[in-house]
């Protein structure tokens, strides 16, 4: 064997496949290996721009690509020699590494009050604030926080407030859950993302992030919880007021009413409507539509209704993930992909 001379004979060019990408910072290329030439050990890929490489068998794997980039790519065979160069692959862009998303974060609503006496006064249950908001940047492959609150407990005494709702999260977002009903000898409604309504001649609660309870009537009837859409009604006469109204969002693909109040109780039953997402007297707020728990005359309150978060984005953007921990389920609407989020906490990502 002459000086200079390898032992290993110089094999063919691959013959160029087709790339693909995978991610915004993943592609696959494909080859086929030469029927001639030395026996290889390694096959190369590498990308224009950048010559960022990849090994292996067909298909290639080649990673830490720029998102929202173009390329071709070669492939190489070399065993102690190199092959000549493969001609170039079909260009390929990869896809963002962020995508919009719309969003609806309800959280839950608050309990109702209370009124072991026939009819009673007591006020309803404030709804669970709402945010809302489209075109919110997420980057993929990164976790984000998801949690569904529960709707607050209803009073079962005399002397207790129904609980608040619990706050529900997405991201760094965390609207607050809805104001307990007053009951009759806790007369002033709780505080809350909506405010519960007052009893007794007590002062309906406040809405820290929408509107205000109703105000009781002295041993007549309670003021109605404040909801995402309106001030809880105030008690009129023996009549409870009426649960403030929601608000109407369409995230989903069908106009829905989320965060009403819950209805008051009085020596009168009616005047507690469930137009607009309220809730009548003496009946449970909706579950996943944070409403506030309707008042009770002659026996307990009744619970708020559980929050709920929505997420909706272009399909074409990418692939959402719902982790542990989290209850819920993705169904196309359209063009879009919608998630809806109805219990726990956990993380959701994009791919």
């Amino acid at each position: 064997m002459g000086r200079g001379a390898t032992s290993a004979a110089i094999p063919q060019a691959p013959t160029i496949g087709t790339a693909t990408a995978v991610t915004a910072t993943t592609a696959t290329v494909t080859y086929t290996a030469a029927p001639l030439g030395g026996a290889v050990t390694t096959f190369t890929a590498t990308s224009t721009p950048s010559s960022i490489t990849g090994t292996g068998a067909s298909p290639i794997t080649v990673s830490g690509l720029a998102a929202s980039t173009n390329y071709t790519f070669t492939v190489t065979a070399t065993n102690a020699n190199a092959s000549a160069v493969s001609s170039a692959s079909n260009q390929i862009t990869t896809p963002s590494s962020t995508l919009n998303v719309e969003y609806l974060i309800i959280a839950g609503g608050g309990g109702g009050g209370t009124d072991s006496t026939t009819g009673g006064t007591s006020g309803g249950g404030g709804g669970g604030a709402l945010l809302t908001a489209s075109g919110y940047s997420v980057t993929k492959s990164t976790n984000y926080a998801v949690a569904v609150g529960a709707g607050g407990a209803r009073s079962t005494t005399n002397g207790a407030v129904g609980s608040n709702g619990e706050l529900s999260t997405f991201d760094i977002y965390s609207p607050a859950g809805g104001g307990g009903g007053a009951s009759r000898s806790a007369t002033t409604g709780a505080n809350g993302g909506n405010g519960g309504g007052g009893a007794n001649g007590g002062n309906g609660g406040t809405g820290s992030a929408g509107n205000n309870g109703g105000n009781g009537v002295a041993s007549l009837a309670g003021g109605g919880g404040g909801g995402a859409g309106g001030a809880g009604q105030n008690g009129s006469g023996s009549t409870g007021g009426n649960g403030g109204a929601g608000t109407s969002s369409s995230i989903t693909g069908t106009a829905v009413f989320y965060s009403g109040g819950g209805g008051a109780s009085g020596d009168s039953v009616s005047g507690e409507s469930t137009a607009s997402g309220r809730t009548a007297r003496a009946v449970a707020g909706a579950t996943n539509r944070g409403a506030g728990g309707g008042a009770g005359g002659g026996g307990g309150g009744f619970n708020g209704g559980s929050g709920v978060v929505i997420l909706r984005h272009l399909t074409a953007d990418g692939t959402i993930t719902i982790g542990a921990g989290l209850t819920g389920s993705t169904a196309t609407d359209g063009s879009y992909k919608v998630t809806t989020i109805t219990a726990g906490s956990g993380n959701v990502s994009w791919a």
